[in-house]
């Protein structure tokens, strides 16, 4: 590995600026690792290595003329290929959109570039991120860097290997089961779900969606932090956009302010299982995350809020809005969809009036009980994914310690029924299963608390050194 690409975002940000590199020697040293590994790991699979370079110079020529620069100036970043990018092919996943060129940027796009971010490219994804392991008929797997048998998890997969790979710095992805959680944890990065409405989406799709979000994806939680800070803000086409203006930073060093608070006497609630199936190798890796709490001064007790209708509500949710996307494209080409799309979709259009009333029901009801276990606790902590990285040719999970798995959603269940409360979760790594395979630890803040529940993340992540950890590839 060169020392750029071993150099996290904070500290590329420093040296470019402080004129030590130029955006084109950190662009090109990025490029390089990715034509020498991507190969066997399949993260990045369509790559803009012209247009990366030509920004690049353009980046160093705005600092020799004293231009103001953005957040991320030069630092290399990569896009999900469910995010539209103008001029760059967009699939989706989906052989239908195989050769789909869009003519613009989604808003996290938009927001990363103006930030000075170089793209070199877009990162692997199921079909339409269906599903927590990266696999489609147009790219194929994306494997996990820390064993190439295993999975990189999902619908972010591309971005958290590329990531943990050394091949960026940054990236952004969705969530609205775990995707950009599950994938964090099996690859030894951070991924964070932030609050509905803080990173606005657009395109808009349904506007009153508040299930999927947007977030950042990076090696540490500082860089994805800085990431926060650029993707978060209103957005005047967004209705349901949080008003809050993202912190104000001079430069990216200031964002490690943001994240140093005293945790001493945090509450914070432990579950090892959340009441579900847990992997005992997963358990393993977990159990001692609380005494690293309790080490760090957290006033840290056994708990966890009632999520009874949880998993009903979201699915119920997922599925209309599996029928509303992607209804009309399984009527016009059918088996061409892959079998997760279809099966949601169908599940979807199977929905009655009653059974989406009750899920609305049901999602108030447990917003009235998370809300109050919340005024007792700060912070709950719990497993990101029930399995440790499983094998790479598995469609999904069918069994979790001899308790068998219908759907290829119910392997998901400890991220998804987070994602039904609408509160900021993250995933941050938490240590190493006897056959080297990466865990992370769930984080979960009270609704809107994004930045409070960074620097206890911040806390665990130092306190831990994990992060640290990166695959050796041959």
């Amino acid at each position: 590995m060169t020392d750029l690409c071993a150099n996290d975002a904070l500290t590329l940000a420093g040296m470019l600026r402080r004129r030590e590199v130029s955006a084109r020697e950190v662009t090109a040293a990025h490029i390089e690792r990715i034509e020498a590994l991507d190969g066997s790991v399949n993260a990045v699979v369509t790559r803009s290595f012209d247009r990366a370079l030509a920004r690049a110079a353009d980046a160093d020529a705005s600092l020799a003329g004293g231009e103001a620069l953005g957040l991320l100036h030069g630092l290399p970043v990569a896009h999900k290929d469910l995010a539209e990018t103008a001029g760059v092919r967009t699939t989706y996943g989906s052989p239908i959109f195989a050769d789909h060129v869009p003519d613009f940027d989604a808003l996290q796009v938009e927001r990363m570039s103006a930030a000075g971010a170089i793209s070199l490219g877009k990162t692997n994804t199921p079909e339409f991120g269906a599903g927590s392991h990266t696999v489609n008929p147009v790219f194929g797997p994306t494997r996990n860097p820390f064993d190439l048998s295993r999975s990189a998890g999902g619908s972010s997969g591309g971005a958290a290997a590329a990531l943990a790979a050394r091949m960026i710095c940054l990236a952004e992805g969705g969530d609205l089961g775990g995707s950009l959680r599950n994938p964090a944890s099996f690859c030894n990065v951070v991924g964070l779900r932030p609050s509905p409405g803080r990173v606005p989406t657009w395109p808009l799709a349904d506007v009153a969606d508040t299930f999927a979000v947007h977030g950042p994806m990076a090696r540490t939680v500082a860089d994805a932090a800085l990431l926060l800070a650029v993707l978060s803000g209103p957005d005047p086409r967004v209705p349901l956009a949080l008003d809050a203006p993202p912190p104000v930073l001079a430069e990216p060093a200031q964002v490690a302010g943001l994240l140093t608070r005293d945790v001493r006497g945090l509450r914070v609630a432990w579950s090892a299982d959340l009441g579900l199936p847990v992997e005992a190798a997963v358990r393993d890796v977990l159990a001692p995350a609380r005494q690293v709490l309790v080490d760090l001064g957290c006033d840290v007790v056994d708990a966890a809020p009632d999520l009874s209708g949880a998993d009903e509500l979201f699915r119920a949710w997922r599925a209309f809005r599996f029928a509303a996307y992607f209804g009309p494209l399984l009527e016009e080409h059918g088996g061409r969809l892959g079998p997760n799309v279809t099966w949601n979709t169908e599940q979807g259009l199977a929905l009655t009036t009653d059974e989406l009333f009750r899920a609305t029901a049901l999602r108030a009801t447990l917003a009235q009980r998370v809300g109050e276990f919340f005024t007792t606790v700060e912070v709950l902590a719990c497993p990101v994914s029930q399995v440790a990285p499983f094998d790479v040719t598995l469609d999904w999970v069918h069994d979790i310690d001899g308790v068998p798995q219908h759907t290829y959603l119910d392997w998901m269940a400890s991220s998804y029924l987070i994602s039904a409360t609408s509160l900021p979760a993250i995933s941050v790594p938490a240590g190493f299963t006897s056959d080297g395979l990466p865990v992370g630890l769930q984080l979960v803040g009270r609704w809107r608390a994004e930045w409070p529940l960074l620097g206890v993340a911040h806390a665990f992540e130092a306190a831990t050194g994990y992060a640290k950890t990166a695959p050796v590839l041959p």
